[in-house]
């Protein structure tokens, strides 16, 4: 039986079966397959597919998600690819259209929106059934957002700095949890930015995710220059989960628990 979805990007995506083969790009995907209960379909994934460790250590690694391996894709006969518009590049997307591959590109920039992603894939799977319990677990965790309570600086890199702006899913998901992200309105999507210009922006509190950049205890210190903030005076400086501000999916659930108990101070 055919199945056909709509991606994220409004690409009409039709399958002649659901999907037997699956190539993911993606390490918030590939964990989701396996949350889907289709980890039997997955076939290849990146070097940074590192969830769950007792499937992805048996499987192909096609490359990173930046440099995927074309032709080692191509090799496996994926009867579907995932892929998401952040994560991998244009120029791959293309090679793989050009490969004749069926292709499925994620684009969440909020949070609501996973339970739609999950929900599309869960379709193309042939797990329609507990992509929709899923969908309505991350639709729940969502209900009653508290009221803007603290203004939130979350970098994702240093030497240089960088943080990400209100396009973002990580802004959305800070906004779900009662935070106003400092760095809404800067540009791109990902810009750099400098200690002095987020003190600037008074920020309330800084959560230090452990990805992409690995932030530890030992970072804090590099933050002097925000002790005049009032996220400085008040020492509100944390160690957060990188997985759970970036990997969209199951984990949206538990991320909005965490980061509304952090925003809110309890």
């Amino acid at each position: 039986m055919s199945v056909a979805v709509r991606d994220d990007t409004g690409r009409e995506l039709e399958l002649a079966a659901p999907a037997s083969r699956v190539v993911s790009l993606v390490p918030s995907l590939t964990e989701l397959v396996c949350d889907l209960g289709a980890a039997a379909a997955l076939v290849g994934v990146t070097s940074f597919c590192t969830e769950p460790p007792e499937v992805v250590a048996g499987l192909a690694k096609v490359g990173g998600t930046k440099n995927p391996d074309v032709d080692a894709i191509s090799a496996l006969a994926p009867d579907l690819v995932l892929v998401d518009r952040d994560e991998n590049r244009l120029q791959d997307f293309a090679a793989l259209e050009a490969a004749g591959l069926p292709v499925y590109v994620a684009e969440v920039r909020s949070a609501a929106a996973t339970a739609e992603t999950v929900r599309s894939i869960g379709e193309l799977l042939g797990r329609r059934e507990p992509a929709e319990r899923l969908a309505a677990e991350i639709a729940a965790a969502l209900r009653h957002p508290p009221a803007t309570s603290a203004r939130v600086f979350c970098p994702i890199w240093r030497n240089p700095w960088m943080a990400f702006n209100r396009h973002t899913y990580a802004a959305d998901l800070l906004a779900q949890c009662g935070g106003v992200n400092v760095c809404n309105d800067l540009e791109p999507a990902y810009p750099q930015v400098t200690l002095a210009q987020i003190g600037g922006l008074a920020p309330d509190i800084v959560l230090l995710p452990d990805e992409p950049y690995v932030f530890a205890e030992k970072h804090i210190k590099d933050l002097a220059e925000l002790d005049d903030t009032p996220a400085g005076r008040q020492r509100r400086f944390h160690l957060v989960d990188g997985k759970a501000m970036f990997w969209y999916g199951r984990r949206t659930i538990g991320a909005v628990a965490e980061l509304r108990r952090l925003i809110a101070g309890t």
